[in-house]
């Protein structure tokens, strides 16, 4: 056997005990993330922390009860900001919320919510849409340290200049500056949009339905599941949805190929929109009826 495929194949064991030894001493599953991109993490927390090999990780693992906090934070690597990906932030207030607005309650799960820039970019929308003050939503993840610091709403001023951008191409009106306070090299998010929050621990792997939801959004987190785990996780979402709710995943990530997929129509597939409840063989427009297409949107 190569020495290169032998050290590959000894790392594959090592990963093998690390996922087991987070698993069995600590209750966190690791075993259904994507392989590649796990072992990329694993890798990184190896260097970052000094240890010559993943065994040697493992080893404070077991041994260093802190030490998993380090780990979680390391292996969940938060990564969002306000109105990422402006299009999407368009759509869901120019298509879903009107929708949503004849509702007497709206109550939004945002999952995998990282330090909750995108929890706050939906309290925006709602606050601009009129509708934040019967609204709630409910940002989780199971990163302890990302959902302290989401509470906080304190952030680089740094990243003030691009959520400006974001926010007006999303189709804000006013100037995202409102809704903050810059002291410092920081921004502090306006308190009065934390009212509707709660933020709130949570995992995909392993909990069940969190609440009963007229929109999921969980955006650039089923990217790094194994196929199995997205299908859990879209059952999950599914049946927390109400009938005709709404589901926004990530650019990268899509209903195709998932079971979830047969009870959900397509609102924008580009944009990774789509409503709970059967997709209809045609629809009526103008007095024509139209076949309704891959997309979402009558062909004709």
């Amino acid at each position: 056997m190569p020495a290169s495929t032998a050290a590959s194949e000894l790392e594959r064991i090592e990963l093998d005990l690390f996922v087991q030894a987070l698993k069995r001493r600590h209750g966190h599953d690791f075993s259904q993330y994507a392989p590649a991109s796990l072992i990329r993490r694993v890798r990184q927390l190896a260097r970052d922390h000094r240890c010559g090999n993943i065994s040697e990780l493992t080893t404070r693992l077991l041994h260093e009860p802190d030490f998993v906090a380090v780990v979680i934070q390391g292996l969940s690597v938060p990564v969002s900001e306000m109105f990422r990906d402006p299009p999407v932030f368009r759509a869901l207030r120019e298509q879903v919320l009107p929708m949503l607005a004849s509702y007497p309650q709206i109550t939004i799960w945002q999952a995998g919510c990282a330090y909750g820039q995108e929890a706050y970019s939906l309290a925006i929308l709602l606050d601009e849409a009129g509708l934040y003050e019967r609204s709630h939503i409910f940002a989780t993840d199971f990163n302890a340290d990302a959902l302290r610091r989401a509470h906080e709403g304190i952030y680089p001023a740094r990243d003030a200049q691009l959520w400006s951008r974001n926010y007006l191409e999303a189709g804000g009106e006013r100037s995202l500056a409102d809704y903050y306070s810059a002291r410092y090299n920081f921004i502090k998010l306006d308190q009065r949009l934390r009212r509707h929050i709660t933020f709130a621990s949570h995992n995909l792997v392993a909990d069940k339905v969190f609440c009963e939801a007229n929109l999921v959004v969980c955006r650039n987190v089923l990217i790094y599941f194994s196929a199995p785990l997205q299908n859990r996780t879209l059952e999950l979402f599914h049946d927390s949805l109400v009938r005709g709710g709404y589901l926004c995943l990530g650019l990268r990530e899509s209903l195709d190929f998932s079971p979830a997929a047969a009870d959900f129509s397509v609102l924008d597939a580009a944009l990774r929109l789509y409503r709970r409840g059967h997709r209809p063989a045609s629809i009526e427009f103008d007095g024509t009826v139209l076949p309704f297409t891959q997309d979402g949107r009558g062909s004709g």
